[in-house]
């Protein structure tokens, strides 16, 4: 009966699926379903260079979607601007069958301003649009036109860009006068494009079938270095009648710097400030600082995406009289400022991100998204963030640190890398004095130091939340089920190195259970380790663990009086490729002492070594939960 029914199903689905309902969802190979939030069943893309200042791009793709998850990828979204014109929008919806049930109108399609919180200016916008269809699976096709009125930044193609994405078929055709050189770099990718030739034009080919979905896993390396990718670059380009190259590094920096040649101009009254600030100073790096500060009192940060693509700055005088900025007028003030005083700097552009990947550095092309400063000392190069506010002159942290940059000068440009940041520079180390008292309440004293990254997020929130907020946020941090926090305070120390003190007053209900005569206390009160992974014997991809960071704990817990040890856990020691870790504790003087060290390293280690990996944190996961068990003595009856 069963099988009969089965049959039925497929006898009616397959009349549905008359002639022209490719898109119907049993079409789609079993494979490609599995783990699958979505799968793109067309992915055919277009990109028609017509001149170095012209080209065209056209993309259709049909996604089917299975489940909630996939609905933001069925959404419609599409920038515009001066350089990319939207020609023509088409989309549909269809259902499991493969039958259409809507079409797009040009009503239903929004136009939004790229304007966000911290832009002032942008000549940016979106045309965005969804079919808020809920009955799964269901199948959207979008197909959109652009024009590229400047052709510094080519489309790439990445056809499986998520996990949990299956792929039917993506192509990408590339096509271009025959005369023209351009460049390209496939990633995972083991096929030479096919390459046609046709009336004077030359086309490049790349596809790819039946990609089944792949699953994302702890600590994998960055999506973009798993799955198939090509970048496109040019060799001549043009943007709003300013003609570049971009063979290699060198030349592309020739490019930007004429970009900003001639808006480092500052107005009487700057140049006065920059002469009373660093006049009487003789250390360079002292006068860097001194107007580095200057740069913070009296400008802010503000998103500008106007000008050549959103790179050319606003010149120095437009930053001194509006006294705000995007990263690139900052960075093109602060190299005003500099010059003014005799010192040199260089621009410099930078792909920056917490936690974002590294640009390929054997592509020359436009992968940056941010400009800071460098300025080379005679010891050292001296990096500035010129889009912060509070941040110490030097220091890059996890934003822009530890990665390739493009240094900027008349010559051209050269890929440097920016101050990465080991283990002895990221330090949290807290010192702990707590009473526990009959009840079980603990009051404890903390005081603690964190270090280069390890101080990023709290000197992130120092500036900008309120002493309230600050408060708020301490009584959801730890991991205690009641407690309050009494008091607290933060003293920063800036430095290329920064520093953060800080010193807490707290007190937890109930932090130890009382049971009889039996009294079970966590002598690790506050670092421990919410890290806990999934055996995985069929992990895929390698290992990587990027910051590396130390931290130090000591507690020392005053008892109430009349406990005796009945269990106390064994020191732990733990060694591994991926860190080191120890806890050690005893009781002396009607105190426990405790100690905690955690050391992890940063590397990119094999897939077989995962189980490694899932061991070691399973290790101090356990470690950092032992208990001591103390028993009251009572005094002996008298018979």
């Amino acid at each position: 009966m069963r099988k009969l029914c089965v049959l039925l199903v497929l006898c009616v689905m397959l009349v549905q699926a008359r002639a022209g309902d490719e898109y119907a969802v049993f079409l789609i190979d079993p494979a490609l379903k599995k783990n699958s939030n979505v799968v793109k069943r067309v992915d055919d893309r277009q990109f028609v260079l017509k001149n170095p200042g012209e080209a065209w791009f056209k993309r259709k793709y049909v996604l089917t979607v299975f489940n909630e998850k996939g609905d933001e990828q069925a959404e419609f979204t599409q920038l515009y601007n001066k350089f990319i014109e939207i020609r023509s929008i088409e989309g549909s919806l269809y259902d499991a069958f493969g039958k259409e049930l809507k079409r797009v109108k040009n009503k239903d399609i929004q136009d939004l301003s790229g304007v966000d919180d911290n832009s002032l200016m942008d000549d940016s916008r979106y045309k965005s649009h969804s079919f808020y269809y809920k009955v799964y699976p269901y199948t959207v096709c979008y197909e959109v036109e652009l024009k590229y009125n400047g052709t510094m930044f080519y489309p790439e193609w990445f056809p499986q860009s998520r996990s949990l994405m299956g792929v039917e078929e993506s192509r990408f055709d590339f096509s271009c006068p025959e005369n023209y050189e351009f460049r390209y770099k496939a990633f995972r990718y083991d096929k030479d494009p096919v390459v046609t030739r046709d009336k004077g034009t030359k086309t490049y080919t790349w596809q790819v079938k039946n990609l089944p979905a792949f699953i994302g896993e702890p600590y994998s390396p960055g999506i973009r270095q798993l799955a198939p990718l090509v970048l496109f670059g040019p060799t001549e380009f043009e943007m709003q009648g300013y003609k570049g190259n971009m063979r290699n590094w060198q030349d592309l920096g020739k490019f930007i710097y004429s970009l900003k040649q001639g808006r480092d101009e500052l107005p009487a009254d700057v140049k006065q400030a920059v002469h009373q600030l660093t006049d009487q100073l003789s250390d360079p790096s002292e006068k860097v600082k001194a107007l580095y500060g200057y740069l913070q009192q009296n400008t802010r940060y503000i998103s500008i995406q106007l000008g050549i693509g959103g790179w050319q700055p606003f010149d120095a005088k437009f930053v001194a009289a509006k006294k705000y900025g995007d990263c690139k007028a900052l960075s093109n003030y602060m190299y005003a400022l500099l010059k003014e005083a005799g010192i040199p700097s260089n621009y410099t552009v930078i792909k920056a991100g917490e936690g974002e990947e590294d640009i390929f550095s054997d592509f020359p092309s436009s992968q940056f998204n941010h400009v800071i400063l460098s300025v080379p000392l005679s010891r050292d190069t001296l990096w500035l963030e010129c889009t912060d506010q509070f941040r110490a002159p030097g220091y890059m942290g996890g934003f822009t640190g530890n990665r390739e940059a493009l240094v900027i000068d008349e010559n051209g440009g050269r890929l440097v890398r920016t101050p990465a940041y080991k283990m002895q520079d990221n330090l949290q180390v807290r010192n702990i004095k707590a009473v526990l008292g009959d009840d079980g309440t603990l009051r404890a004293q903390v005081t603690g130091r964190y270090t280069g990254m390890q101080q990023d997020e709290l000197q992130w929130t120092l500036h900008r939340f309120t002493k309230e907020k600050m408060k708020e946020q301490l009584h959801e941090q730890f991991d205690f089920a009641t407690y309050e926090v009494e008091q607290f305070g933060y003293k920063e120390n800036r430095g290329v190195l920064p520093e953060i003190d800080e010193s807490l007053t707290i007190t937890v209900s109930n932090y130890a259970t009382i049971t009889g005569r039996r009294l079970f206390i966590v002598p690790n009160v506050m670092t421990r380790s919410s890290q806990k992974l999934t055996a995985d014997s069929t992990r895929k991809y390698e290992v990587q663990l990027t910051m590396e960071y130390r931290d130090v704990d000591t507690v020392v817990i005053d008892l109430p009086k009349g406990y005796e040890v009945e269990a106390l856990p064994k020191d732990v020691m733990v060694t591994s490729p991926f860190g080191r870790y120890y806890s050690a504790v005893k009781l002396a003087d009607n105190q426990l002492v405790y100690y905690r060290t955690m050391e992890r390293f940063s590397g990119r280690y094999p897939a077989s070594q995962y189980g490694e990996l899932v061991k070691f944190y399973e290790t101090i996961h356990k470690a950092d939960r032992n208990r001591v068990v103390l028993v009251k003595n009572e005094p002996l009856k008298a018979f």
